[in-house]
């Protein structure tokens, strides 16, 4: 007969999880991510929920199960008393543990993906992390930009419309060279990976805001991207940061 062997013939760093897990568990507390025992050192990055170069990171942190502490930026972006802490004044900006700075999401989802690597989200050999990273990179430097340029028009300032044609132009010629590349079932092929990670985010920006300036939705002929839409809305860690995304948009169109 199996017997349960009692709690302090484990070795140490299994009770403790245990006592943290137990205290979150009768606590039943939103805030578990911000919970940590004396001597238990717990990451810290400075996010804003509706950001989707944040966003990107949390679904790294996310899909490998670390504990980090979420903390809205002093002050707001580009603040003084932001740019004291991450002189670039944007999110993401992780804090380390030694108290190490490292900002920019791909510099963090690189950082997490070297120290966690139990749950790897880049394929182990050369060529196939290569792909995974001509995404990211295709993302961060080509698809999102002509975006996010016709983003102040939707806050009241007035944008040339011409000005927002070509943007959209770029942008749909992109979303094509996007749904040329696309894998499946994943981005980059058989598992999820960082690319999915950097492009989830900004689908989400791309599904609610491009009908706003007389563009197509970004699945609209796109057969390849829309499968991958359709999968990657149930994973669950891409599910929750793009739900965070849409209870700040939520929050945000209320004010």
């Amino acid at each position: 007969m199996w017997h349960a062997r009692p709690y302090y013939h484990y070795p140490p760093y299994i009770r403790k999880r245990f006592v943290l897990d137990l205290s979150c568990a009768v606590l039943n507390s939103p805030e578990v991510g911000k919970f940590s025992l004396k001597g238990e050192s717990v990451m810290k990055m400075y996010n804003l929920m509706l950001s989707n170069f944040a966003s990107k990171s949390r679904i790294a942190m996310y899909e490998k199960g670390i504990t980090v502490e979420f903390v809205d930026p002093p002050g707001g972006l580009g603040s003084a008393d932001y740019k004291k802490v991450n002189p670039l004044g944007k999110v993401p900006a992780l804090v380390l543990d030694n108290g190490q700075l490292i900002a920019e999401s791909e510099l963090i989802n690189e950082y997490l993906e070297d120290k966690y690597p139990e749950k790897p989200l880049l394929p182990k050999d050369a060529e196939g992390r290569a792909k995974v990273r001509a995404f990211t990179r295709f993302h961060d430097l080509y698809l999102e930009p002509p975006m996010r340029a016709v983003f102040p028009k939707l806050f009241g300032q007035k944008l040339d419309d011409k000005f927002i044609e070509e943007k959209m132009t770029e942008v749909n010629t992109r979303l094509d060279q996007l749904e040329a590349r696309i894998g499946s079932p994943w981005a980059a092929g058989d598992t999820f990976t960082l690319a999915d990670a950097a492009l989830a985010p900004t689908m989400f920006f791309m599904t609610s805001f491009l009908p706003q300036f007389g563009s197509k939705a970004p699945t609209e002929g796109r057969a390849k991207l829309a499968a991958w839409w359709g999968r990657i809305q149930e994973q669950p860690s891409a599910k929750k940061a793009m739900g965070e995304q849409q209870a700040a948009l939520n929050a945000m169109m209320k004010k």
